[in-house]
């Protein structure tokens, strides 16, 4: 079994140059052994923070710059523990983040979506398809808690899916 923390939407440093203590506990606690970041990083100090914890796989976002969208680009397709995992920041297009990030792939070559943009936690099954947005550990706008979200999968399948809230961003 692998378990992965899903994250998005850190934009740091403009919410400081430090995770928050719940979420890096949060991670730590689940005994994350990999994290997916779902962009709008903003500068690679998150993915610097973040591989502290796991090794981290991301993709850039709308806010993201020609550092980050070289290093991890803006779409991919990652294998799991035999699950396919489609990963896109969810910016493209007029429609809302769920629908650009569905419409991104096709839905016979993924089992799981995980997007960001929209800083709205999100966790829906669609038929065989798992979406995923973690919110953001950093940045809740009028949402009423900060958010990640976790992610265990074994052998092609996945076992657990579960957004978990904090309320304080407290660092250190």
């Amino acid at each position: 079994m692998t378990v992965v923390g899903i994250v998005s939407d850190t934009h740091l440093p403009r919410f400081g140059r430090a995770l928050p203590r719940a979420l890096i506990g949060g991670l730590r606690d689940e005994g994350v052994e990999r994290i997916i970041h779902c962009g709008d990083m903003t500068d690679l100090l998150a993915v610097d923070l973040l591989e502290d914890i796991a090794p981290v796989d991301a993709v850039a976002g709308n806010n993201d710059g020609a550092d980050i969208r070289t290093r991890f680009g803006r779409k991919k397709i990652l294998r799991i523990d035999g699950v396919r995992i489609g990963l896109v920041h969810g910016d493209a297009g007029a429609h809302a983040a769920p629908r650009n990030a569905v419409d991104a792939f096709d839905p016979a070559e993924i089992d799981v979506l995980c997007f960001g943009h929209s800083h709205r936690p999100l966790r829906e099954d669609r038929g065989p398809l798992l979406l995923l947005n973690p919110g953001s550990p950093t940045d809740k706008r009028m949402n009423p808690q900060y958010s990640y979200a976790i992610l265990r999968v074994d052998d092609g399948r996945v076992v657990m899916s579960a957004l978990r809230f904090f309320a304080d961003r407290r660092v250190g």
